[in-house]
């Protein structure tokens, strides 16, 4: 069947039917249960007072009676509730989970696609260009969802994020999801956590997942935001206390009355954006503004049972009457004091308030451009009811004085249902009437999924950009080193671009109407933060799987540009790693985006061979101080002479975007292991999950210690063990040697990961020895 006509065949306009991939009062109950049956274990065995995230880890603990409990140092095997993955890292998933030799996911598990949707033109013309351009992959993904039993929502039908926080999540549940922003779904109470796929795919084979266990950090929240303010700038105000490694292995927890205050989906756009802190996930309690979205998208049953259940998802009492007596950090913020704040550029938590903002562009050193080329709003941080209706607010008042957006202006919505329910009601068509073009519902311009038009002039030179997005480092967006992204929110970024530069403050400065005479914009009047009328259904499709997919085969042609089967990692083979050359020592900020670099490159994400050859190579190198072109090229020819290879990172090592390739391509292309200052959780875990080891100096200045030509020697691993360091022994140009020593977080079971040659040949199922 031609795939495109297919595809828009079951684009169809149908509410999804109700399996056991949703969120229904039968599989919640259950969890409530086994939480109640997990608590009481862990209350008898430690009499101290619960914060909600140890109610949330440890009512899922696979068994509560010998878990070890420490923060920062043990961890904990969790049974997850549920699996969600995009597209993108969907892709190796399900095809990893082919290895294990399941038949069928043991937990529901949902298919999303929205990364791999290109904005160029218009939403409506970038849908069906993706599906004609990706339409194997998506008949890929669809195949192996109907052959293994998960469910699968169409392109078009919205991000990952916003679809799990309206059709899956529910307060309580305990969520894995291939994407770094999966937290979202904690603006209703769930324990979301973004991972790599072998974490993905053990939960979907029905096995524990290993999380260490993580330390906690409190925001304090009293009052009520007012004006201009938005709960995009609770979390924009946090990144600039806690900086983007300051919440890595920790769960952020909202509680107190400012808490109470703000709606689910406004909650969702703080959870989501503390990946941006490093943090394991961000939680707020339940309360009636969750209540409110479930009734309002069709789980009032779920609301209802969550109510009886009120103890298990908020904190006890003392903790939140003495937070600094049960939290390693305590942030303290009222609501009615906080100002609208822009992060950036380069950077999530280079945070400012808005008032500041004007001083810092008149000082040269900083070399920001005040003029704003592209405005984006939308996306699975900000594309909610409330959010959109803010926006439009403003729009609705430029219009008013026939005034439209100085800079180019993008909209995103996050899922078929908002477009649906923004486009009934008027939302988006008060934000055409200022010059805006609305985009697919997918992730677009926020992962770099945008062809940007060129703009007069060189498009190397430097330019800015706002968005309402959740990140914003070099070349995130757009793919141009030399664009800076600034982020707010929805209603600033709107302002800003009707006033087309970064300097304009709304609460200050006057626009120009039509006739000549100056205004001033008005904060948003209070808007309804979920719809009077319901939402939409709009036309998303979903695709239940089949009672029985054990006839349907996988197909993936052997010529095929953007499939692969994925073959078994060989098993370690017993000896030291002697005189490995550097691949690269990276300085600075390297994220995953250098790692492995997205943008043009997404397409191939399913065919890792063709993948790697974008290896590091937005990383800057610390001996050049430049970005390198050569590093897979070298990594190939090192690994077809048979020697393997070292990278040496600097500080947050991998910081960013779940990016499991950025682990599985240095595996594919030869390297042993990746010494660092520091990692970045999820980076640091996919590296262990395929085999790789993930060290740390000892002493952070030792870093400096490694010059260009040395050789790494990793010795006396026959003797590897949890807690105990690694020796190195350097070996440089001039034939000189140093001795230094090198950390780990493994643990005895993640160590047999290594041996084993990864995760997943270690958890059984088919023999994967080399």
């Amino acid at each position: 069947m031609e795939i495109n006509a297919f595809y828009w065949r079951t684009f169809r306009a149908e509410a999804p039917g109700m399996d056991s991939t949703f969120a229904t009062p039968d599989p919640a109950a259950r969890v409530y249960a086994r939480m109640a049956h997990g608590l009481d274990v862990v209350r008898s065995r430690f009499a101290t007072p619960l914060t909600l995230a140890d109610k949330l880890l440890f009512g899922h603990l696979d068994d509560p009676r010998t878990a070890e409990l420490g923060p920062g140092r043990s961890y904990l095997r969790l049974r997850p509730d549920r699996v969600v993955l995009q597209d993108v890292l969907g892709q190796t998933a399900m095809l990893q989970f082919a290895q294990t030799g399941r038949a069928r996911v043991a937990i529901p598990t949902s298919i999303h696609c929205d990364h791999l949707i290109q904005a160029r033109a218009d939403g409506e013309t970038d849908l069906r260009a993706s599906l004609a351009e990706d339409g194997e992959v998506y008949a890929f993904l669809r195949c192996a969802a109907a052959k293994y039993g998960a469910g699968f929502w169409e392109p078009g039908a919205g991000i990952i994020h916003q679809v799990v926080l309206e059709n899956h999540a529910f307060p309580g549940a305990l969520i894995l999801g291939t994407d770094s922003h999966t937290p979202n779904a904690g603006g209703l109470g769930a324990c979301a956590i973004g991972v790599g796929g072998a974490d993905a795919v053990e939960a979907m084979a029905g096995l524990p997942v290993e999380l260490l266990h993580p330390r906690r950090i409190a925001v304090y929240l009293t009052g009520a935001l007012a004006g201009w303010t938005a709960p995009k700038d609770v979390i924009l105000w946090v990144a600039g206390q806690l900086g983007t490694a300051g919440a890595t292995n920790t769960i952020v927890e909202y509680i107190g009355p400012g808490a109470r205050t703000l709606g689910a989906t406004g909650k969702a756009t703080i959870a989501n954006m503390g990946a941006e802190i490093g943090a394991t996930t961000s939680l707020f309690p339940f309360d009636a503004r969750m209540a409110e979205y479930l009734c309002a998208t069709g789980r009032g049953e779920l609301a209802r049972l969550a109510r009886r259940h009120e103890g298990l998802l908020a904190p006890d009492p003392e903790v939140e009457a003495n937070p600094r007596a049960h939290y390693e950090r305590v942030l303290e913020l009222d609501l009615s004091q906080l100002e609208p704040h822009v992060t950036g550029p380069h950077s999530p938590d280079r945070a400012r308030p808005l008032s500041q903002l004007a001083q810092e562009l008149r000082e040269p050193r900083n070399e920001f451009v005040d003029a704003i080329s592209v405005a984006l709003i939308g996306s699975c941080t900000n594309s909610s009811y409330e959010d959109m209706s803010r926006a439009a607010q403003v729009a609705l008042q430029a219009r008013a004085h026939g005034v439209v957006a100085k800079a180019r202006l993008l909209v995103t919505p996050g899922s078929e249902r908002i477009r649906a329910t923004l486009e009934r009601d008027g939302q988006l068509e008060a934000l055409r009437g200022i010059g805006a073009t609305v985009l697919a519902n997918a992730c677009g311009p926020c992962i770099g999924q945008w062809r940007r038009a060129p703009d007069a002039g060189d498009t190397d030179a430097p330019n800015t950009i706002v968005t309402s997005f959740n990140r914003n480092f070099r070349g995130r967006n757009d793919g141009r080193a030399a664009t800076m992204s600034f982020i707010a929110s929805p209603e600033i970024v709107t302002a800003l671009a009707l006033a087309g530069r970064l300097s304009f403050d709304p609460r200050r400065d006057a626009l120009e109407g039509a006739d000549g005479r100056p205004f001033h914009l008005s904060a948003p009047p209070s808007v309804p933060a979920l719809p009077a009328r319901g939402f939409e259904r709009g036309r998303a499709a979903y695709v239940a799987p089949p009672d029985d997919g054990s006839e349907i085969e996988l197909s993936i042609p052997e010529s095929s540009t953007r499939l692969q089967r994925l073959a078994p990692w060989p098993a370690w083979d017993g000896q030291d790693f002697c005189e490995m050359p550097v691949l690269i020592k990276t300085h600075g900020k390297t994220t995953t985006d250098a790692i492995s670099p997205a943008g043009a490159w997404l397409r191939y994400r399913g065919h890792l061979e063709r993948f790697s050859d974008n290896l590091l190579s937005g990383a800057i190198d610390a001996f050049t101080g430049t970005t390198r072109t050569d590093v897979a090229s070298r990594a190939r020819a090192l690994r077809a002479q048979g020697i393997r290879w070292v990278v040496i990172g600097d500080a947050n090592y991998g910081e960013g975007s779940s990016r499991e390739h950025a682990a599985l391509s240095p595996r594919l292309l030869g390297g042993a292991a990746v010494i660092a200052r520091s990692f970045a959780r999820i980076h640091e875990s996919n590296l262990k999950k395929q085999g790789l080891l993930a060290l740390t100096f000892q002493d952070p200045s030792d870093y400096e210690r490694i010059r260009e030509g040395d050789l790494v020697s990793l010795v006396r691993l026959s003797e590897l063990a949890a807690g105990q360091p690694v020796e190195c022994v350097l070996q440089h140009s001039d034939g000189s040697r140093e001795r230094l020593w090198l950390a780990h977080s493994y643990s005895e079971a993640q160590l047999a990961w290594f041996r084993a040659g990864s995760a997943l040949n270690a958890s059984g199922g088919q023999d994967r020895s080399a």
